[in-house]
């Protein structure tokens, strides 16, 4: 007999000696430091070619940067027509000096340079001690122990409109922002009381100290917080056109000069009675009952959603030094609450600046595009390293919501409160505000608008601290701002 006998060859698992495992170990922790090594390598690369400048530029480097100024001499600032707003000279015994040709008339956006550094002397920082001329000059000025000129900035400022934007407002406090729509490009920024910028070490003292209120450092065109009085109808009448996209014409309300709810009564300026009112009316003039009506109409959070969605309480797409805007009504507010917001009074405030933005949005068909105070950064040769393109930022509207706000603003100028621009030889568009802000003082005066009303050039926003009326002070400013650019010689 023969047997068959199977056997299983089993094959039995080989345990890892010490030393293996030690190897493995090695192994795996050696490709991890190349991974890590390779992601630095990657980071370092994508700090070189993009990070760079925004760090580098960063108002906290400041100090480190202005090492810099031993090798490169502070390159000029210019206007977009390459008018020099600030340039560094040499005196006699040899020290730079900044200087600032129009002093005080552009203090505010080009800043200063001592004492720290405000406007574009700070945001553009970077180019100006930078220094882009081809590198066997700036061997042979370091061999010469001379310094390399630094580059020069062209911005988006514009030397007529920010004059007639001055003389347009004159002695009073206040502030001026001019914009194009299109491109986000500001043309003029002005703040009053201001100050010259070339005697700022002189004069830091009382700069710093005076009393009565005058500010004359702030900005108060990007860091002035003001009521916006009834410019915020803009506000209120979108929320009430997005809660009603069908038939917001539909609003109507009687206006006898007073507006009561329970034990709440408020007046339209100067108690004047508007009557018969629908909505393009009431905006048309800044009727106080009709907005309280509108607002307390509104679902809840809708006026806050919409307030959200303009950008109050939000950053602003801006990389100069602002002020955020204020608004502060709750969903679940009270009557008493949702009526003052409605109006533009309560507790919200906003900048000029801000109140520019929106109304560039409107003008631009609901598309903000990201306001820029820098045009390019040219080296001493005028070669250009570095140009700033306009950005679209977002959408604040539809282009439907923009098209009816612009026609609303168009009938303020035509049948309202915007009538100092009514005969003017090109067509306007705008809203008035009168901003109540202390009891015993008068209020302060408002305009925000843009022209050509049918193809939008610039935007123009005014205010006027404690102005009055918004129609019969800030109004003719931004009129003759329109007019400077607009008006047929």
């Amino acid at each position: 007999m023969r047997l068959n006998i199977k056997r299983e060859n089993k094959k039995e698992k080989r345990k890892p000696s010490p030393g293996e495992k030690m190897n493995r170990n090695m192994l795996g922790l050696g490709y991890g430091v190349v991974v890590l090594f390779m992601c630095l390598m990657v980071y370092m690369v994508y700090f070189l070619t993009v990070q760079r400048e925004e760090v580098i530029g960063n108002p906290y480097n400041n100090p480190r940067l202005d090492k810099f100024s031993g090798q490169v001499e502070r390159g000029r600032i210019l206007g977009n027509d390459r008018t020099v707003l600030a340039e560094t000279r040499t005196g006699e015994n040899g020290e730079e000096i900044r200087v600032y040709p129009f002093g005080e008339l552009f203090a505010h956006g080009v800043g200063y340079s001592t004492r720290g550094k405000t406007g574009l002397e700070a945001l553009a920082n970077f180019y100006l001690l930078s220094s882009h001329i081809n590198p066997l000059s700036q061997a042979m000025a370091r061999l010469s122990g001379r310094k390399s000129p630094g580059d020069w900035v062209v911005t988006t400022l514009d030397l007529k409109l920010q004059q007639a934007a001055a003389e347009a407002l004159g002695d009073q406090r206040g502030a001026v922002v001019v914009m194009e729509p299109s491109t986000g490009r500001i043309l003029a920024m002005v703040s009053k009381p201001g100050f010259d910028p070339n005697g700022v070490e002189a004069d830091w003292e009382s700069l710093v100290s005076e009393d009565g209120g005058q500010a004359r450092l702030l900005n108060r065109a990007a860091q002035g917080l003001y009521p916006p009085g009834s410019v915020f109808k803009i506000v209120t009448v979108l929320a009430y056109i997005r809660q009603h996209p069908d038939d917001y014409d539909q609003f109507h309300f009687d206006c006898d000069g007073h507006f009561e709810r329970g034990d709440y009564t408020i007046q339209c300026y100067h108690g004047n009675a508007h009557g018969s009112q629908d909505i393009f009316r009431a905006f048309a003039n800044s009727c106080n009952g009709a907005f309280a009506a509108m607002g307390l109409e509104l679902d809840p959070g809708r006026l806050l959603d919409t307030a959200t969605g303009l950008l109050f309480g939000q950053d602003l797409p801006v990389d100069m030094a602002y002020t955020g805007s204020r608004f502060s009504m709750e969903r679940e507010a009270g009557d008493w609450d949702i009526i003052q917001t409605s109006i533009g009074q309560g507790l919200t405030q906003m900048t000029p600046l801000h109140n520019a933005l929106i109304t560039a949005a409107i003008a631009n068909n609901g598309v903000l595009m990201r306001p820029c105070l820098l045009d390019h950064v040219e080296n001493g040769a005028g070669d250009v390293v570095k140009d700033f393109s306009p950005e679209v930022w977002g959408e604040l509207m539809t282009p439907r919501e923009a098209e009816i706000l612009k026609t609303m603003m168009k009938q303020v100028v035509t049948e309202g409160t915007g009538s100092a621009l009514r005969d003017a030889d090109y067509t306007a568009a705008g809203k008035t505000g009168s901003a109540q802000f202390e009891t015993g003082k008068d209020s302060h005066a408002w305009f925000t608008g843009f022209a050509p009303a049918e193809d939008p050039r610039i935007v123009v926003t005014v205010i006027v601290e404690e102005g009055g009326s918004g129609g019969q002070t800030a109004a003719p400013v931004a009129r003759k701002i329109f007019d400077a650019l607009l008006s047929t010689p």
